[in-house]
């Protein structure tokens, strides 16, 4: 039988929507059936699961013990999204695991917009990339767009925010950044382990960052009248980690 939320139930999902209450709260909120299952297969700890529909029918009631049948009318209430997927989850936020810098490492430098981001991150699952590096300033992993892009791989990387500057000057493997004036990365001699640095959609990479990069690698641009001026951030972050991959197999 479907419970009814009480305004304050309401009020704190609806305040997930935002960084520091997402902060303030330690939850942050998931959407979608397929996305709630990848996460509660995962090592990220459920607080509260609101359906329409009941997940587990009765096979298995230890896991889904914190499951609340709510009305679609109460689903929408609390929904981030225009037509809500059925049920809504609140995780509560992992902690970041420590950085091995034995493997590749992708940090990013300044990433504003959550569909980027959250492709990234899924890039990252898909090409074995353990660690992201995200400088404080790039968009909150956690961010409902963000999650809801990763399609649950969210919970295969480990996603750590640092200043990082101070991050790069004390890491001792070799450093790679994205620049248009850089060398053909299709010609570059690359590492099995290291940084790879990708900038903000609209700047680039910045110069105080720039100023650590010692590796300056480009996507050649093939077309005749080579008239684009830069390729979105995920499509350059997904041909640069296939290269990597390429030529030093997991």
């Amino acid at each position: 039988m479907a419970q009814s939320l009480s305004k304050n139930q309401i009020k704190l999902i609806t305040s997930l929507k935002q960084k520091k209450y997402r902060l303030l709260h330690g939850f942050f909120v998931v959407e979608g059936i397929k996305t709630i299952r990848e996460l509660l297969s995962s090592n990220i700890q459920l607080d509260t699961l609101y359906t329409t529909e009941s997940f587990n029918n009765g096979a298995n009631p230890d896991i889904y013990k914190d499951e609340i049948l709510i009305s679609e009318t109460d689903l929408k209430r609390i929904s981030f999204l225009t037509t809500p997927n059925k049920a809504l989850a609140i995780f509560k936020i992992p902690k970041s695991k420590l950085i091995d810098t034995n493997e590749l490492i992708v940090a990013l430098d300044d990433i504003r917009d959550p569909g980027n981001l959250g492709t990234i991150i899924r890039l990252c699952d898909w090409f074995g990339i353990k660690d992201l590096v995200c400088s404080n300033e790039t968009v909150d992993c956690f961010n409902p767009k963000v999650v809801q892009a990763t399609m649950g791989s969210i919970s295969r990387v480990n996603i750590t925010y640092v200043d990082l500057p101070s991050f790069l000057k004390e890491a001792e493997v070799p450093i790679f950044g994205t620049f248009m004036d850089g060398e053909n990365v299709y010609n570059k001699s690359l590492s099995k382990n290291g940084v790879l640095v990708l900038g903000n959609e609209a700047n680039g990479i910045s110069k105080d960052i720039e100023g650590l990069i010692k590796e300056k690698i480009a996507i050649p641009r093939f077309g005749n009248i080579q008239a684009t001026e830069s390729l979105n951030v995920a499509t350059a972050t997904a041909i640069l980690l296939s290269e990597f991959r390429k030529k030093f197999v997991v």
